[in-house]
């Protein structure tokens, strides 16, 4: 563990003193370096790039294409449209009462910044922040997961391809990795992951008073209400719940329906799961599988639960340990206890819950923690106004689910249990950046009429100054 441990306060003293040089890169200079990260993207790693997400995940081709592959392409080309004028120092307007100055934000760089990143969407969601990292002119340390080999050992692959090992570098490992690289001073931590593994990052950090930005989950709720066309509503949830066979912190938690809609909901949902999956999802190339066996044995402990607890299995309900599978399942009539609506579910199950009154489903979203995402399917703007101006959550989609995630000019995070601080675009490279204010004095500045001693005259003048300025 020693020898461990020195290993990696080695690499990070080799980023540290590389900080100054990489944090004064020219624009044109980090364009170039995520230039190098795109074409071993779209191009070099792009074949293993599928293939390791089918060994780790069993994700379709397609899958990878849209929600890795061009998730990352997207991000880099959105940046290199943007990173001059993020680059710029931003000038405020300075107070009369400081004439003769002129102010401004300078964004630089944090310093070395460690990424630990998930397994759900391993290349997307490392090299993601890396992005904003680089844009930033930051060093990096980039701790993936360890439940997806295949994508972790490419990705080391790829990133000693790209980088050299003082501007950015990959650490595989378990949890004793992550456990030794949060003892070492970073500058900025970017983690994706649960509350609970949140929590620990967020101590760590505070021991050397490390920024943090945690993107952690939650129970997204998916409000439907009398207005909403029903059949568009169920088609756009069971794409969002069912991608990656659930496996997404922002996919529907948990539909909250008015009760007289929902056996119309139900139908629309059995025809939409049976035109993306046909009649067998377990032998469909457009279905995944769950990471691991003990995320298959969570998850099917949830389905015996709701068995225990009498609740109607609508759709689905069946699993396959040795393959790590489990149907794509709809369930109704659960008990306020069940643990399907107790715990963050990151799987293909969806409990459904009625309500009477769109106030009831309004209690029922702020009795639980805050969400990353809520979703609202309504064709009325009253009642989606309600919904969103009486419930907090760190975004909102309205007509559909996911899409949020996708556009670059929004910040993407969630709020207190389901995260803390942005990501993506402008709110990314933020992230990753000290906002240094400055000020400069150009000619005699007013203040100095204030300068001891103090005086019956000075002390009008003051008066003066905070009434009037």
């Amino acid at each position: 563990m020693d020898y461990i441990e020195n290993t990696y306060k080695e690499l990070f003293l080799k980023q540290q003193s590389n900080l100054i040089t990489v944090g004064k890169t020219s624009y044109d200079e980090r364009i170039k370096i995520l230039n190098r990260l795109k074409k071993a993207i779209e191009v070099t790693y792009r074949n293993d790039i599928h293939k390791a997400l089918k060994d780790d995940l069993g994700k379709p081709k397609l899958e990878s294409e849209l929600t890795e592959i061009y998730a990352i392409l997207g991000d880099i080309k959105h940046t290199k449209t943007c990173l001059h004028k993020w680059m710029r120092n931003q000038k405020v307007s300075t107070p009369v009462s400081m004439l003769g100055s002129s102010s401004y934000i300078k964004y630089e760089s944090k310093g070395v910044c460690l990424i630990i990143s998930p397994w759900n969407f391993p290349f997307n969601l490392t090299f993601g922040p890396l992005v904003s990292a680089i844009a930033a002119g930051n060093t990096a340390i980039i701790k993936p997961s360890e439940m997806t080999p295949n994508s972790s050992a490419l990705m080391a692959k790829i990133v000693s391809d790209v980088f050299k090992d003082d501007e950015v570098a990959l650490v595989e490992g378990e949890v004793e990795t992550s456990t030794e690289l949060l003892k070492l001073p970073f500058n900025h931590i970017f983690f994706t992951g649960s509350p609970k593994v949140g929590k620990i990052v967020m101590e760590a950090a505070s021991k050397h008073l490390t920024s943090v930005t945690l993107e952690l989950g939650g129970k997204s709720p998916t409000v439907i209400d009398k207005t909403a066309n029903i059949d568009k509503a169920a088609k756009k949830i069971m794409w969002g719940k069912f991608l990656n066979a659930g496996q997404i912190c922002i996919c529907p938690d948990y539909v909250l329906i008015d009760q007289s809609i929902k056996s119309e909901f139900i139908q629309a949902c059995k025809k939409w799961l049976q035109h993306f999956f046909q009649n067998n999802p377990k032998d469909s190339n457009s279905y995944g599988r769950i990471v691991t066996d003990n995320h298959f044995e969570r998850l099917n402990s949830y389905l015996e639960n709701a068995q225990k607890l009498n609740a109607k299995f609508e759709v689905g309900g069946k699993s396959d340990a040795s393959s790590k599978y489990i149907e794509p399942t709809i369930i109704s009539d659960l008990k306020p206890e069940a643990a399907l609506l107790e715990e963050e579910i990151f799987g293909p199950i969806l409990p459904i819950v009625t309500y009477e009154s769109l106030d009831m489903a309004i209690s029922y979203i702020n009795s639980k923690e805050r969400p990353l995402a809520l979703y609202i399917f309504s064709k009325s703007k009253s009642n989606t106004d309600k919904i969103i101006n009486n419930t907090r959550a760190g975004g909102t989609c309205i007509n559909n689910t996911i899409i949020q995630y996708t556009n670059h000019n929004l910040p993407f995070g969630g709020i207190n249990n389901s995260g803390i601080g942005k990501s993506h675009g402008f709110y990314g490279f933020e992230a990753f950046s000290n906002k240094r204010a400055v000020i400069k004095q150009h000619t005699f500045g007013v203040t100095e009429l204030l300068f001891p001693p103090y005086t019956d005259f000075k002390e009008k003048l003051a008066r003066l100054t905070i009434k009037w300025f």
